[in-house]
């Protein structure tokens, strides 16, 4: 009888520990946002939101298309209406969707129309893909400020995202595993250094 009034209450601890852990589980899961982004190559988007205060994840990967399941050769063939682009998860609590889209315009050129420097073709236009639309109120009024900033208009489409493809695992911080790499070299690092200067990281 002791025994089972022993085994009682630790049940009884072990319920009321768990009830007590999981709200706080599920507001660690829950209050990460995220931000589906491209502006040319996502090598240089992957490379440079990653010294952002605040982002806790990005993945390289390709939106705003038809095709399903694309590979890195299907994209960039330019027929399957995808774009490259990250798929950026941060922390509201710690840098806000404002600054992650402000540090977006200064990081590309928003009025060039699919392309980026050399890299031409659709699958490097300039996109913001919501998720809801709060993101959509807030990636349209921020569009609209930054064009006072520019000369020539802004091109930048501002679409639901619907699919979401991961790109291929050697995509994935591209810049970090292949630093001597002839595009990182002379592209993806010189967005580094000027996302830097913008983040004043020095």
């Amino acid at each position: 009888m002791f025994n089972s009034r022993i085994n009682m209450k630790l049940s009884f601890l072990r319920i009321a520990l768990f009830a007590m852990i999981l709200p706080l589980t599920l507001s660690a899961q829950t209050k990460m946002k995220k931000i589906t982004l491209g502006g040319g190559c996502f090598w240089c988007l992957d490379a440079t939101y990653r010294l952002v205060p605040g982002v806790k994840s990005v993945v390289s990967g390709y939106a705003g298309g038809k095709t399903k399941n694309p590979s890195y050769e299907d994209v960039s063939s330019g027929s399957t209406g995808h774009a490259e682009v990250v798929q950026v998860e941060y922390d509201p609590e710690e840098v806000s969707l404002e600054k992650l889209l402000d540090f977006f315009w200064k990081i590309h050129d928003p009025t060039t129309l699919n392309a980026q420097g050399a890299d031409h073709g659709t699958q490097y236009r300039s996109i913001i893909l919501y998720a809801d639309d709060e993101q959509k109120a807030e990636a349209e009024k921020s569009k609209t400020a930054a064009q006072e900033k520019f000369s020539s208009p802004i091109v930048t489409q501002v679409l639901p995202l619907t699919d979401f493809y991961a790109a291929e695992e050697y995509h994935q911080d591209y810049f970090k595993k292949n630093p001597h790499a002839g595009y990182c070299q002379y592209v993806v690092r010189a967005k580094v250094d000027k996302a830097k200067k913008v983040l004043g990281q020095h």
